[in-house]
């Protein structure tokens, strides 16, 4: 009989914030986060300690995946993080940096943790009524009718991921490349209830990155090319393509004895039957005009060579993740069994073509109405394609959710030290009924409310790794960036050009506040301005949902871990 090991009693700690280990462990995983962040950010390498692939990225989805968190105070922000990621695609670091400096601001408070869970919910009220307001100074309105406004946003995101390796030209014919694949996606008929068609990236590793290019329709990669022939596809006598696709083995395999037993008579061949039946499903094809056919698995010889004799065209090994756009671009329903054959499954296409991209051939789907096209992306190395692809998925879907809700927030740090500037002027001018209703005193409400915009200003200053000084204007709330380096003069105003978001010159006789390292007390200010100027070339602009989600996760987020008394594990 084994020997039984005693059960150890659980692990019970008791404010796990005023641990050290949970101190330093936060502390160093906010200086992980703050060393990814902006255009500037410095790269990690993510690997499993045993050998493996190694990840090169400042971007929060890879980062978050592959670390490894052991502590349950810490797992709790991670996976919001992760969370908020899942669900919109950005503003991941912006989340993890403002949520880490609201917990290390708070908690250095004498105020109970109660009493600023209450006032740091009333701040985030504020912020979110604000930046849904039009009164709002630092959220543009995004005009789908002019593609200006959409090139920044996509070109922000692009800027942001120094892992990619991009110069400015390979930003800018990215940029357009991403931005003409979500157009392609958008459909031309509007009906009650549009749904976005799908952009399949292709991948051409080893390439210059002006190589990419953008293709209406579907590529599938096909090995059995004869490059020398034309291809002949039979067509319909409205000049159109039949296509059939098939979601089922047509390899003529015998049954999977998993599925059960079967009993063949003496002399009957199993194979030959199959095969057979094979046959007659491709003189239906025939029969039917279909002049190509797609299929996810793999094709019996005997009948691609029969469909090819009769100028069909066998596509075999395309693979799941092409069906449900294939599906969509052609119409055609995924036959599902050789023994029943519909003609109402199959679809239509405009043209067949043969396309190659360096030593890949593929075989170029072109539908008659676009809502499905293929983005061809290339980039030097598979780490710097790995980085790149994971930035445009992250720009398509950030154009899909302003889509729906089409506006944008000023990026480069001006969102958080204008939302900073506003909740000091507001916070200033609160009413006695509402600390009575938050159960606080007005003193308290002012140490939290500090704490809250010190908090969005770090998260400005992560956007600088070069030891330079950050300012704030006091008319426009702006954050701007001094070189590092610069020589030390009287006046600001001789050191700086633009606001980080662009937006803003330095034209007019502005006040400044430096922000790193002067945090001390509160600044009594006026309401920021809103910019006089609306549109400019090449704006640093940030999501809308994205960030405005992010600042209620960081803020709840937040909330949730100061709320923590105990922390229970059990050591079995």
């Amino acid at each position: 009989m084994s020997r039984l090991e005693a059960k150890k009693p659980a692990l019970i700690v008791s404010e796990p914030l005023t641990k050290d280990r949970v101190s330093q462990s936060l502390s160093l995983l906010s200086g992980i986060f703050r060393s990814c962040y902006g255009p500037a950010g410095r790269l990690k390498q993510l690997h499993n300690g045993v050998g493996g692939y190694v990840c090169t990225t400042s971007q929060s989805s890879a980062v978050l995946s592959r670390l490894s968190v052991s502590h349950p105070v810490l797992s709790v922000l991670t996976a919001s993080v992760q969370n908020h990621v899942s669900r919109f695609g950005d503003c991941g670091l912006f989340t993890a940096i403002l949520c880490c400096s609201l917990i290390e601001n708070f908690k250095s408070l004498n105020v109970a943790s109660y009493t600023v869970t209450q006032i740091s919910k009333h701040l985030l009220t504020l912020c979110m009524d604000y930046l849904k307001s039009e009164a709002c100074g630092c959220r543009v309105s995004v005009d789908f009718s002019s593609v200006e406004t959409l090139l920044c946003l996509v070109r922000s995101i692009l800027t942001s991921k120094p892992a990619c390796m991009l110069n400015k030209t390979e930003i800018d014919h990215l940029t357009t490349l991403i931005l003409k694949a979500f157009i392609f996606t958008v459909p031309c008929h509007v009906e009650t209830n549009a749904v976005l068609g799908k952009c399949v990236v292709v991948p051409v590793k080893g390439r210059r990155v002006m190589d990419s290019t953008v293709l209406p329709g579907l590529l599938i990669e096909t090995q059995e090319i004869e490059l020398a022939k034309p291809l002949t596809v039979k067509r319909t006598c409205s000049n159109m393509i039949k296509i059939a696709l098939f979601c089922v083995s047509m390899s003529g395999d015998c049954f999977n004895p998993e599925e059960g037993t079967i009993t063949v008579h003496h002399g009957i061949s199993l194979e030959m039957s199959e095969l057979n039946q094979l046959l007659n499903v491709g003189k239906q094809l025939v029969n039917d005009e279909v002049g190509l056919v797609v299929c996810q698995k793999v094709i019996h010889p005997s009948l691609k060579q029969y469909l090819k004799e009769n100028h069909v065209v066998a596509v075999d090994r395309a693979g799941l993740s092409l069906m449900e756009p294939l599906s969509r671009m052609t119409g055609s329903k995924p036959i599902a069994s050789i023994h029943l054959l519909s003609p109402s499954c199959y679809g239509s296409l405009k043209d067949v073509r043969f396309e190659s991209f360096a030593s890949k051939h593929f075989m170029h789907l072109i539908p008659t109405d676009t809502v499905v096209c293929s983005l061809v992306l290339c980039n030097r190395n598979e780490t710097t394609w790995d980085e790149l692809k994971r930035a445009c998925e992250t720009a398509e879907y950030v154009l899909q959710l302003t889509i729906k809700e089409p506006l944008a927030l000023l990026g480069g740090g001006c969102t958080e030290t204008h939302l900073a500037s506003y909740i000091r002027h507001k916070s200033c001018s609160l009413s006695t009924s509402s600390f009575k209703e938050l159960d606080c005193s007005r003193t308290q409400y002012q140490l939290v409310a500090d704490g809250f915009c010190r908090s969005l200003e770090s998260v400005a200053c992560a956007l600088n790794h070069d030891d330079g000084e950050i300012l704030t204007d006091t008319v426009y709330g702006h954050c701007w960036f001094v070189p590092s380096c610069s020589p030390s003069v009287s006046n600001w105003s001789d050191l700086v050009s633009k606001c980080g978001c662009g937006i803003n010159g330095n034209t007019e006789n502005l006040n400044w506040r430096l922000l790193r390292g002067q945090f001390g007390s509160p600044v009594i200010q006026g309401c920021p301005k809103e910019p006089s100027v609306k549109a400019a070339d090449f704006l640093t602009l940030d999501c809308f949902a994205a960030k405005c989600s992010g600042l209620q996760v960081a803020v709840e987020t937040a909330n949730l871990i100061l709320d923590l008394s105990y922390v229970i594990e059990d050591q079995n």
